[in-house]
């Protein structure tokens, strides 16, 4: 039977990702239901707070893939950097 080996990276991103949305949801969701009292007020703070963490990480992943993409170019303005 084959032993599936998990890297280390997987561990710390998946680390990363958890506390991120621990951070998310502690202080950006918490507050937005806090602060309306009606049900239908506290879903649309809901979804809307989702909406931008959606945009927020597509705007990574975008900005990480151009860096990938242009990495030749960057590293020929960049000085010392081979």
């Amino acid at each position: 039977m084959a032993r599936l080996a998990i890297g280390t990276e997987y561990f710390l991103f998946g680390g990363a990702g958890a506390i991120s949305l621990l951070a998310f949801g502690v202080l950006i969701l918490v507050p937005a239901l806090s602060s309306y009292g009606r049900t239908w007020e506290k879903a649309t703070a809901v979804v809307l707070s989702v909406f931008v963490l959606v945009a927020l990480i597509l705007l990574g992943i975008a900005i990480g893939v151009l860096i990938v993409y242009f990495w030749p170019q960057i590293t020929s303005v960049l000085p010392g950097v081979d």
